[in-house]
Parts: C-alpha cells; sequence; structure tokens
C-alpha cells in the first residue's frame, strides 16, 4: 500500500467517509490511482467497483492524472445564463487544449463541473482551489497569465 494512502486511511480508519478519504487523497496524489482506489476499498471494507463509481461521479475527483493547475469552469444554470460558453472557448484558445485535455507541459488540465459555488460571481470558474468570477475573455487571459 503506497505510504499516502496508508497515512491518510489511518487518520480516518474504517468508518471514515469515502468521499472526504479520496479527495485527500486525490489533492496529495494529484489523482486517484487505481492503485490508491484498490487500497481504499479493501481498508473500508468495499468493492474497487464503488470506489471507483464514487470516483467518477463527483467532477471534483480524477482517475486520470491531472495537470499542475486544475481549471474547472461551472456551468451550472446561472454561469449558463451569463455565456459559459465564452469561457470555455477562450480558455481552450488560450492554452490550446479542448475540456477532458492537459496541456502537453502538464501546466493545466481543463474541465467542466456543475458548480462552484460562486452563482453571485457568474461565470466563473476555478484553478486549483481559488474562485475567478465575473469573468471577460480579457480578464481570462491576465488568470492564465498568472498561473503560466
Amino acid at each position: 500500500m503506497d505510504r499516502i494512502v496508508q497515512e491518510i486511511l489511518a487518520q480516518h480508519g474504517k468508518g471514515g467517509s469515502l468521499v472526504t478519504i479520496l479527495k485527500e487523497v486525490q489533492d496529495r496524489c494529484m489523482y486517484l490511482s487505481e492503485n490508491a482506489m484498490t487500497d481504499v476499498a479493501r481498508s473500508l471494507g468495499i468493492s474497487a467497483g464503488e470506489v471507483y463509481a464514487v470516483a467518477t461521479f463527483y467532477s471534483f475527483l480524477s482517475p486520470k492524472p491531472l495537470g499542475e493547475n486544475t481549471i474547472r469552469i461551472c456551468r451550472s444554470t446561472p454561469c449558463f445564463l451569463k455565456n459559459c460558453e465564452t469561457v470555455v472557448k477562450t480558455v481552450e484558445r488560450e492554452l490550446g487544449i479542448s475540456v477532458g485535455e492537459t496541456t502537453g507541459d502538464g501546466k493545466f488540465s481543463l474541465q467542466l463541473t456543475n458548480c462552484i459555488g460562486a452563482c453571485d460571481m457568474a461565470p466563473a470558474m476555478m484553478i486549483n482551489k481559488r474562485t475567478h468570477g465575473n469573468l471577460t475573455p480579457d480578464k481570462i487571459a491576465r488568470i492564465l497569465g498568472e498561473y503560466k
């Protein structure tokens, strides 16, 4: 068992929340590897399929490696009504990748998500754990420049 996964599981014990454990594993390992998910399943006494189902259901969890900076563009109703598609197209153009892809240098991954809790700042996106709102193409270019 991977040392990091082992430490996280030891902190939570058998009664730990699966989602919380998976979020912590991803925060420390950058994604949820097959081995990590198997170790979590074994430790919690559930099937690897159950763990994989949870890992692929939540947009903030990923069973594949992500870039150093993960961009999550909100597509909930307020952001949709404020033209989140412009945000998507602008980020794709600025980074040269499409939704679901990672830049060749591993610096950025681009994902869509249903809600980031920033309805008052629509359209919005998160880069890692930092929220950016009231987005325009010019503002997006400046924000991405801060991470390059």
